[in-house]
């Protein structure tokens, strides 16, 4: 519930919870991929590739439920 005035009050508030919903999701992501690459013996991942798999539609979705 205080999130959501949160969200509400603030300027620019939804912005700012989609950034820590995409920062979130980024760093799981980042995290996952890391951990496949060493379980397949790949020598690294490179952060675009993790980009990449990240849709918008998917940010603006976790974030409204995160409401």
């Amino acid at each position: 519930m205080l999130l959501v005035v949160a969200v509400a009050l603030t300027p620019g508030g939804f912005l700012l919870l989609l950034a820590y919903v995409a920062t979130r999701t980024v760093r799981e992501r980042w995290r996952m991929a890391r951990a496949r690459a060493e379980l397949e013996g790949e020598a690294s991942v490179s952060f675009r590739a993790v980009l990449a798999t990240v849709e918008l539609k998917e940010l603006v979705r976790q974030a409204r439920s995160t409401l």
